[in-house]
C-alpha cells in the first residue's frame, strides 16, 4: 500500500522539479489536515489543562489561600521533567531549533514520538502556568507530522524537508489562525529560502490547516485592538527609536534566556527534577501578577490596548524575561514567540507612554507603540523580520499601522544584527555544534580543497594566435573563456569570448591573443579550499579560475570552474 500511494502521489525521487510539485501538493494536503488536527487539540488540550490546575488546583490547596497558585507550576513541572527526559529529550525547550537542527543534520527526519511528548509537555507547561508560548510546540508537532509522512513514503531528504516546513507552517496556521505568517515563518526561519517551488506546496498545506481549524475555533482576529495608525508625520521618528530600544531588549532577551540555561545545567541534581524547582519561581513570581503565566494573551491584548502604566509596564517586561527564561532553563517546554510578543508589547507601552508625556502633540495612543514594539522585538529574537509584519497584522487585522510597523521592524533588524549576531534560535543551534543554514554553503566550501575539484584537462592558447581562430574556438567549443600561455607552456593571461567581440567592435581585425588578454588575473593554488579561492575574486562575474604552483605563478595546475564548484558543493552538502 505505502509504495502504491508514493507512486501515486509522487513517482519522481528527484529534486522538486515541476512536473512533481502537483502530486507534492497532495501529499500537502494530508500534512495540513493532520497538522490542523494537532494543533486543535493541542489548544483544548491546553485549555483543560488549565481549568485542572487552576480551577480545581484551587479547591485541592484551598489551606494556601492564594498561595496555591506557587505549586501548580512546580506540579507540572513535576510530570513533564520526567516525561521528556525518559521519553524524548528533543521536546525540551522551545522547540524551533530542534526542527532547524533537524533540517540541518538529519534530512528533516524527526522521531515521531517527539510529537505525541511535545504535545503533552508543552500543553502541561503552558497549562500549569510555564511562562511559554505555543507557536515553538506547534512548530515542532507539525513539522514532526511532516517528517513522519515524508519518512512513511519513503521520500528523499529534500522532500522530507519540504514537508517539514510544510508540517511547521501548518501548525502556526492553525493554532494561530495566521496562514500567511505561517507560510512566511516556515520559508523565512525553517527552510530558510523564497523559492517558488518551495512557496506553492507550504502555501497548500498552511491553507488547509487554517480551514481544519476554521471547522472548530472563530474565524477572527486574535487580538482585539482598536484601529492605530500614523497621528503625526513626525511620529515616525519616534517609532524609529522604538526600533532601537526594541532591538536591544530582544538581544537582551536572548541572553539572559541561554545565561539561565547554563545555570541550571550546572545545578548538580537530575534533569527530570529542575522543571519543579523552575516551576516553583514561576509560582512565587505570579503572585505578582498571573499574566506571566502561560502564553499571556490577556497581557498582550491589554498592552495593545494600552491599559498599563509605564512603571507596571516595565516590570512586567522584566519579570516575563525572568519567567520565561526560568521556565525554558530549568527544562520545561514551550516558545519564545508569545513571551517577544508580550515583552514587545509591555516595552512599547511604556515607550508609548514617555512619548505622550514628552510630546504630547505627536505621539499616537501608547496602544499603537505596544503593537508595534511587539513585532520589533520579535524581529530582534528571531531575526524575522517578514514574518513578524505579516503576524502583527494577521493578528489585529489591523492594516492602519503598517508605515510604523515597517519602520520599526527594519531599524529593530539592522540594529540587531549589528550588536548580535545569532537569534534566539540559531543560539541553540550553534551551542549544539550545528551550524544554521546560511553558514551551510560557507562551510562546505571550507572543506572542498582545489586540487581536489579542479578540471586538469583543458584548453589553452598561445599569445599568436590569430582573432579569427580565437573566434573559430570558441564557436566549436562552446566555451566563454581560454587560458592564454607563453611558447613555454607558461601562464600569461586569459582571454574571453567578450574581448574578441570587443576587438571586433573596435576593428581590431588582425589582434592577437597576448594583444586582447587580460593579464592581471586571479588565480588559485591547489592547497586552497574553495572558500578561499572564491574569496579572493569577491562579487566578479569569473567564470573559471587558474589553478598555478604557489612557487611557480606560470605553471598551470587546472582550472577551477563555477561548475566544479558546484558539483563539489552540492555533493558536500548533500543537497
Amino acid at each position: 500500500m505505502k509504495s502504491k500511494l508514493k507512486e501515486m502521489l509522487l513517482p519522481s525521487n528527484s529534486p522538486l522539479h515541476d512536473r512533481d510539485v502537483l502530486r507534492g501538493m497532495g501529499i500537502a494536503v494530508v500534512v495540513g489536515v493532520i497538522a490542523g488536527i494537532g494543533a486543535v487539540l493541542f489548544r483544548m488540550l491546553i485549555g483543560w489543562i488549565e481549568t485542572i490546575g487552576f480551577g480545581h488546583g484551587k479547591s485541592a490547596f484551598a489551606a494556601l489561600g492564594e498561595y496555591y497558585i506557587i505549586v501548580i507550576p512546580a506540579i507540572g513541572g513535576l510530570i513533564v521533567g520526567p516525561l521528556i527526559y525518559f521519553f524524548a529529550r528533543e521536546a525540551k525547550g522551545h522547540g524551533v531549533p530542534e526542527v532547524m537542527i533537524a533540517m540541518a543534520k538529519n534530512g528533516g527526519r524527526i522521531r515521531p514520538r517527539v510529537a505525541l511528548v511535545k504535545i503533552f509537555a508543552s500543553a502541561i507547561t503552558i497549562g500549569t502556568g510555564g511562562s511559554v508560548g505555543r507557536e515553538g510546540p506547534i512548530v515542532q508537532i507539525g513539522a514532526t507530522f511532516g517528517s513522519a509522512v515524508g519518512q512513511w513514503l519513503n521520500l528523499p531528504a529534500n522532500w522530507i524537508r519540504t514537508l517539514v516546513a510544510c508540517g511547521a507552517a501548518s501548525g502556526i496556521s492553525a493554532t494561530f489562525n495566521a496562514p500567511i505568517a505561517g507560510v512566511f515563518f516556515a520559508l523565512e526561519v525553517i527552510l530558510g529560502s523564497f523559492g517558488t517551488r518551495y512557496f506553492s506546496v507550504v502555501v497548500v498545506s498552511s491553507v488547509v490547516a487554517a480551514t481544519v481549524s476554521h471547522a472548530f475555533l472563530p474565524d477572527v482576529a486574535n487580538l482585539q485592538v482598536p484601529d492605530y495608525g500614523l497621528e503625526h508625520w513626525f511620529e515616525i521618528v519616534l517609532y524609529g527609536f522604538l526600533g532601537v530600544v526594541s532591538a536591544f531588549a530582544g538581544v537582551i532577551f536572548i541572553i539572559i534566556l541561554y545565561f539561565f540555561e547554563d545555570g541550571f545545567d550546572k545545578i548538580k541534581i537530575p534533569d527530570w527534577i529542575k522543571p519543579v524547582f523552575g516551576g516553583l519561581i514561576i509560582g512565587c513570581l505570579g503572585l505578582y501578577s498571573t499574566d506571566l503565566f502561560g502564553v499571556g494573551y490577556g497581557a498582550i491584548e491589554g498592552a495593545a490596548r494600552g491599559e498599563f502604566l509605564i512603571k507596571g509596564a516595565l516590570i512586567l517586561f522584566v519579570l516575563k524575561i525572568l519567567a520565561t527564561s526560568i521556565t525554558i532553563g530549568s527544562g520545561g517546554s514551550g516558545g519564545v514567540f508569545a513571551p517577544s510578543l508580550f515583552l514587545g508589547g509591555t516595552l512599547g507601552v511604556a515607550f508609548g507612554g514617555v512619548m505622550n508625556l514628552w510630546f504630547p502633540d505627536i505621539a499616537g495612543p501608547p496602544g499603537a507603540y505596544a503593537i508595534v514594539g511587539m513585532a520589533a522585538v520579535f524581529t530582534s529574537t528571531a531575526r524575522a523580520p517578514i514574518t513578524a509584519v505579516v503576524i502583527i497584522f494577521e493578528l489585529t487585522r489591523d492594516y492602519k499601522i503598517i508605515l510604523p510597523l515597517l519602520m520599526c521592524v527594519a531599524v529593530s533588524t539592522v540594529v540587531s544584527q549589528l550588536i548580535y549576531k545569532e537569534s534566539i534560535y540559531t543560539k541553540k543551534m550553534k551551542r549544539k555544534g550545528v551550524n544554521p543554514p546560511e553558514e551551510k554553503m560557507s562551510d562546505a566550501l571550507e572543506n572542498i580543497i582545489v586540487r581536489d575539484v579542479m578540471t586538469r584537462k583543458f584548453e589553452t592558447v598561445t599569445e599568436s594566435t590569430p582573432i579569427e581562430q580565437l573566434d573559430e574556438i570558441f564557436k566549436t567549443s562552446g566555451q566563454r573563456g581560454l587560458l592564454v600561455v607563453n611558447d613555454d607552456g607558461g601562464l600569461e593571461g586569459v582571454i574571453t569570448v567578450s574581448d574578441v567581440e570587443a576587438s571586433y567592435r573596435n576593428g581590431d581585425l588582425d589582434a592577437t591573443a597576448g594583444e586582447i588578454a587580460t593579464r592581471s588575473i586571479v588565480c588559485a593554488y591547489p592547497e586552497q579550499s574553495v572558500r578561499e579561492a572564491l574569496s579572493q575574486i569577491g562579487a566578479g562575474e569569473v567564470g573559471r579560475i587558474p589553478v598555478v604552483d604557489r612557487n611557480d605563478p606560470k605553471k598551470i595546475a587546472g582550472v577551477l570552474r563555477r561548475h566544479d564548484i558546484i558539483a563539489a558543493y552540492m555533493k558536500a552538502a548533500e543537497v
